[in-house]
Order: structure tokens, then sequence, then C-alpha cells
């Protein structure tokens, strides 16, 4: 079983390269990246219910004792995560397929080839049970998403792309310290000897180490105040560039964030998560509120939400964390799902600004459907996955007494509802704009029937959480549970 584990990140790797000398053949390359993407997702759909039934999955490449040699590790939370981030990149693929027969659409020679490296890195930094080979995946997310985000050279994207590079490379140039020494301090960089070997250490290295990895992870999380580089970057790539983005990279930041500080038990820190969660919900929600454009509301709206994960986090608790694992799950298809409408806007409208769309409930009744219930999820309202996932974080700061925490939350919900509700007046609502779109050709209106059925698939799958909220709750506690007793991730890695 601990192939499967190989086979998806090398999956991924050798289709890009099949990929990338596919030259003009558009459609083996489109079989390729789709192919690629859908065996790697139903092998993670394997693993997850391999794990389930057995419990985790180690691999060590090569045979190598883990203290010296690279491990794989597919734990609860790693699988979850694993099929999410999975099935959302190959709904965004399909989805881009369709929009390449319109003006918004990526370069389709560059984008599918590095939409699969991008794939090996997400799937690398999920499974990896060691920091070195973390850097690793991270240098590969990087490095693709710095290409994907400027290939076309579009007005911004240059500018827009050097602030994300820049800000990335500061990240990883702070990580290699951290490793360094952490390896000086423990003799290690595997993970399952850290969560041994850290709690040793005297309290201000503990600390030390836990507050450095908190500004590495957290600045790929865009958390408080290191999420400048987002509302910029994001709003200038091809929506399938920025639905990627949106889902995935700050989620893979917290996935780490959520993995490293649980196994190294630095509960110690959970004052200061707290406090930065709380700011991280105020901060990008107020800066959503001022924006007038569709994609900067939701750029700004990826910083609120990382706050609730965090918020989980910081209660250091199997139900905080497990509510912050929930809402993991949840926010993925749904912060994707919303970027994907927003490219369906543009489509009907030629522009994301509020003040120069409009009328599209009547226009675009579909749209303004799947537009208004990953919205409604995201402000937290029943009866949508984000309703359950936030529940679950309120009851948990509740039980734990951490009062002020759980109004930021709620008066953050309250907020986001009302940016969701500015861009249905100024979209969707009012009397349409005059049509000056030249007439479609038939290749661009089958784009264009493709790209709303991957919306609404990935609007189902939305729904899907929602309707599983239960089964999901239950798995995120035993992750959760397990996160907070690193000696079942110790024995289950070194045995």
């Amino acid at each position: 079983m601990s192939t499967l584990i190989a086979l998806i990140i090398v999956g991924p790797l050798l289709a890009s390269a099949i990929g990338l000398v596919c030259g003009s053949r558009q459609r083996l390359r489109d079989v390729v990246t789709v192919g690629a993407l859908a065996g790697a997702t139903a092998m993670a759909a394997w693993l997850l219910a391999e794990v389930e039934r057995n419990g985790t999955v180690v691999l060590r490449v090569g045979g190598w004792d883990p203290e010296l040699g690279v491990v794989l590790v597919a734990d609860l939370f790693a699988a979850l995560i694993l099929v999410v981030a999975l099935a959302t990149i190959l709904v965004v693929e399909v989805y881009a397929i369709g929009q390449r027969f319109t003006a918004w659409g990526a370069n389709p020679q560059l984008a599918g080839p590095l939409l699969l490296v991008l794939t090996t890195g997400v799937s690398l930094a999920i499974l990896t049970g060691d920091l070195f080979t973390l850097f690793v995946g991270f240098e590969l997310i990087l490095v693709s998403s710095y290409v994907l985000l400027t290939h076309q050279g579009r007005r911004g994207q240059i500018r827009a792309g050097m602030t994300y590079v820049v800000m990335n490379l500061f990240a990883s140039t702070l990580f290699l310290f951290g490793v360094a020494y952490i390896y000086a301090a423990t003799g290690t960089v595997n993970m399952a000897y850290l969560a041994e070997r850290v709690p040793e250490l005297d309290q201000g290295a503990r600390l030390g180490i836990g507050l450095w990895f908190l500004v590495v992870f957290g600045t790929k999380a865009a958390i408080f105040p290191l999420f400048s580089w987002l509302p910029d970057s994001y709003p200038t790539a091809p929506t399938t560039i920025t639905a990627v983005f949106a889902g995935l990279l700050t989620k893979i930041g917290v996935y780490v964030i959520i993995r490293f500080h649980t196994l190294t038990g630095m509960e110690d820190l959970g004052p200061v998560i707290l406090v930065v969660a709380g700011v991280t919900m105020l901060v990008g929600v107020a800066g959503a509120l001022a924006q007038g454009d569709v994609k900067r509301i939701l750029s700004f709206h990826i910083v609120s939400q990382i706050g609730y994960m965090l918020m989980g986090l910081g209660l250091f608790s199997v139900a905080g964390v497990a509510g912050a694992v929930l809402f993991l799950v949840h926010q993925i298809p749904i912060k994707t799902v919303l970027f994907l409408v927003g490219g369906l806007i543009e489509e009907e409208t030629g522009t994301s600004s509020l003040d120069k769309a409009g009328g599209l409930v009547a226009t675009a009744p579909f749209v303004a459907l799947l537009f208004a219930l990953p919205a409604l999820s995201l402000a937290g309202l029943p009866p949508f996955s984000g309703f359950v996932a936030k529940l679950a974080l309120v009851d948990a700061g509740i039980s734990e007494v951490a009062t002020p925490i759980v109004v930021v939350s709620l008066v953050a919900s309250i907020f986001t509802l009302l940016s969701m509700a500015k861009i249905w007046l100024g979209v969707f609502w009012g009397s349409p704009r005059e049509d000056t779109k030249p007439a479609p050709t038939a290749a661009h209106v089958g784009g264009h029937r493709l790209m709303m059925s991957s919306t609404a698939l990935a609007v189902a799958g939305t729904l899907v959480i929602a309707v599983l909220a239960g089964p999901l709750w239950r798995m995120s506690e035993r992750a959760a549970t397990d996160l907070l007793s690193p000696e079942v991730y110790v024995e289950q890695v070194l045995q």
C-alpha cells in the first residue's frame, strides 16, 4: 500500500514531463494532464480508505532509517487533506480546458504541465515526514506557482509576481535557517524524532523554534502581518491559476502549522496564536469590505478565513484542532469555487469590477446560483459546510472559555456576510449592463459549457461536504486526537 504514496507524488511529475514534450498536440496534453490528476485523486481516495481501515501508511524511501532518509507518512490528517486537494486541482484543470477558448484563459502549453508540478509539490508537502523534504515540496510549489502567476506577462502580473516571489523567498530563507538551528539543537529533522526531542529542550529554545516556524509557515499561509503579498498577487493571474492558489497554497501553510506545532508540543504558544488568529480575521474581512472588485474581495477573504483555522489550533484542544481540520476541508473547495465563479462573471460581463458589472441574476441566473451557495457557506450560514465548521470552532472556544476569540470570529462572520452581499448587489442585482460582447463561436460556447459544468461540480462537492458533515467531523476528531498525542505518530513512523 505504501506504493500508492510514491505513485501519487511521482505520477504527476512524470506526466508533467510528457506534457511539456507534447508540443502543439494540445488534445494529447489535455488527456495526459487530466488523466494524471484523475489517477492521483483516485489513488488518494484509495489511500484514505486504507488509512481509515488499517491506520497510518509509512513509506521509507530507499529503505533508509527515518533519522537519515526520507520518510513519507499518510496518517488520517494527511490522507483527508490530500484527497480534497487533488480533487480540487482536477476540477480546476477541467475548468481551464473550457476557459482556453476565452480571452481569460492561461497558456495551455505551460499551464497544464506546471499545474502537475505544483500538484507534486502539494502532495509532497502534505505527505512528508521530515522538514527538509517539506522545504523541497515548498520550493516545487514556489517555482511552478511563480511561472503560472507571470507567464502571460499581462499588465501588473510581473510586479505582483515579484512581490509574491520575494516574500516567499524570504520565508524559504528563514526556513533553511530554522532547519539548520533545529538540527543543531536536536540532531534530526525527522518530525517523529522532533516530537520526542523538541519538548526536551529548555523553554526558551523550544518557544523560539515555535515562533520561528510560525513566521516561516505563517508567511506561506498569509497570516497577519505577513499577508500583504497576497491581495496584490492573486487578482492579476488567470482565473484557473488564482482558483488553485486560493484553494490550496495558503491552506498548505496552515496544514503545516497545525502539523508542526501539535507534534512538537507548542501549547505554550496558544495565546499568541489566538491573538494572531483574531487580528487576521478582522484585518482580512475589513480589507474585503473596502474593495470594489470581486477578485480583490475574495483575495482578502483568503486572509480572513485563515484566522479561523489558527483559532482552532490556538485552543490546543481536541475539539479546537478538529474544528480547524474540518474548516480546512471546507475551505479548500469553497475558496476555489468562488474564484471559478469570479471567472464566469468576467466571462459574462467582461470585468470583475463591481461598478461595471450588474444584472447577472436576470441574464445569467445559473451563475448567480453558483455564487450564492458557496458565498452563504463562506459566511457561515446554515445548512452549509461553513456553518458546521464555524459552529465547531465556536463551541470549542466556549468550552475553553476563550470568549474574546469567539466574539471576534462571530463579528468577522457578520462582516463576511456583508461583503458577500456587496458582491451580490454589485454584480447580480440591478439592471443588466449593455452587452458589447461579440457573437460567440461554437468553440467558445463549448468552452463556456465546460466551465459552467466544472464549477457546478465543484459547488456540488461543497454541498456533499455539508451532507457528510457528521462522518467528516468524526474523522476530524480522530485526526485531532492523533495530532495532540505525538506518541501515536512517533510509534507509527519509527516502529
